[in-house]
């Protein structure tokens, strides 16, 4: 049954002049005539115009396809032709007009807000800048999968939920887990760093949750993370996979999706140069300097560095900037003391790779501390209860070894890849601080 039917890709080139073609898919616009009916129609893989008179499909096939709404669902039959007037310089000349199913009245229409698209994500889905989107995030996460795959690395898929914080618990998110509240993870790490023992090498692409009260356009309740982890690895080798991850990905996009990239504006001529060229790797040291000396901004060494200080700094680059060696206060317990820094006070082995454009951090990782002594002082002073980590501390006992790992954000990366204004839109269905629904 399906042979039947060709995908609106695979007819528009020139070898397909005057051959018959059978195409299923939605009305995506409709205009006409008394004579003539013009239908834009899609499918998922693009859209094509449909041309037919009152003679081709016949009387009663014109008068019902003329009366259609946007978004019925037809299936049209007619021979190709190459005419550069059409949408994308192909059309089908009708002979049949068959209906699946009528819309009724499609509620959006041209300039509505981005909120209104929003509560309407289950219809704005269809849309073709969503189409585009969907797919690039569709390639985005499949290259995770095969660059990691081909370095030998495992998929590890940790529990959702979770008995502990990782990320501070100010972001934790509550579930009731029968007769006990348990929260839903803010990363794998630390069922990561249980399974490096055994796989040595692992990484996964799985849906993250913090309850961060924040309205910006860069934050998600429920996001997805790519993460690696990796016994045996210092934290500068692993921003150096960082870094070729990021450009394998970038390089997928471009082989795979230039036509989704030119229907979002985010041109292909913008990303090519980049991955080309060396990626700066810098101290959170010698980021404070850059910001006072060329952009005359003076921030306190031993603060973290918020979204106007990083996109202030990335005014000076146009490739991603790995930052490195953050003050240890301002991190998390598990991250080490890089004893041999040169900085004014104590800093983690740690990293951020922020992207240039203004679309700010997209990946976070560090050396992993393997100091049981540390690690309790550190839990005990953001004052959580030791005993609840004795598993995780148990790592250190039996044979502990150097590792590393890090998170990328897949929502981050797609939005600056995508040049996306909101990062709400680089997910099907987003979930915030104020939106649960669809």
């Amino acid at each position: 049954m399906t042979d039947m039917f060709r995908q609106i890709k695979d007819i528009k080139n020139a070898e397909n002049q005057g051959k018959e073609v059978t195409v299923r898919g939605w009305i995506y616009r409709t205009r006409g005539s008394n004579k003539m009916l013009f239908l834009v129609m899609r499918d998922s893989t693009g859209i094509i115009q449909c041309v037919g008179s009152r003679d081709d499909i016949g009387e009663e096939n014109f008068q019902i396809a003329r009366a259609l709404n946007i978004e019925s669902s037809v299936v049209v039959s007619g021979r190709v032709n190459v005419d550069e007037r059409a949408p994308e310089g192909f059309e089908i000349h009708l002979t049949d007009v068959r209906v699946i199913s009528p819309a009724e009245r499609f509620p959006i229409t041209k300039d509505q807000s981005e909120e209104f698209l929003r509560d309407n994500r289950h219809l704005w889905i269809r849309s073709r800048r969503m189409n585009a989107i969907l797919k690039i995030r569709s390639t985005v996460t499949g290259a995770i999968h095969d660059f990691f795959r081909s370095r030998g690395y495992h998929e590890f898929t940790p529990p959702i939920l979770t008995p502990n914080a990782a990320e501070g618990g100010s972001t934790l998110f509550e579930v009731k887990y029968y007769d006990r509240v348990i929260y839903m993870t803010q990363t794998w790490q630390l069922y990561a760093e249980a399974a490096i023992f055994s796989l040595e090498r692992i990484y996964d692409v799985s849906p993250t949750f913090r309850a961060e009260r924040s309205k910006t356009s860069r934050h998600l309740s429920e996001f997805w993370m790519a993460e690696m982890e990796a016994a045996w690895m210092d934290y500068r080798e692993a921003i150096e996979v960082a870094i070729d991850e990021v450009k394998y990905i970038i390089r997928r996009v471009l082989d795979t999706n230039r036509e989704e990239l030119e229907i979002l504006e985010a041109g292909p001529e913008r990303l090519e140069p980049i991955i080309e060229k060396d990626w700066p790797i810098i101290t959170y040291t010698e980021a404070l300097k850059i910001l006072r000396e060329k952009s005359g901004m003076d921030v306190e060494w031993g603060k973290d560095l918020r979204t106007i200080e990083e996109e202030t700094l990335m005014e000076h680059f146009r490739t991603p900037v790995t930052v490195i060696q953050y003050p240890k206060e301002a991190m998390a317990f598990y991250k080490p003391i890089d004893e041999g820094a040169d900085a004014p006070g104590p800093v983690a082995k740690c990293f951020d790779m922020i992207a240039p454009e203004g679309y700010g951090e997209i990946i976070g990782g560090s050396e992993r501390d393997v100091d049981i002594g540390s690690l309790t002082e550190a839990l005990q002073k953001e004052g959580e209860k030791v005993e609840n980590y004795d598993w995780y501390l148990d790592l250190r006992r039996y044979g502990s070894v150097v590792h590393s790992g890090y998170g990328l954000g897949v929502e981050r990366l797609i939005a600056w890849i995508c040049r996306l204004d909101n990062i709400k839109d680089a997910i099907p269905f987003p979930r915030t601080l104020t939106r649960t629904t669809p």
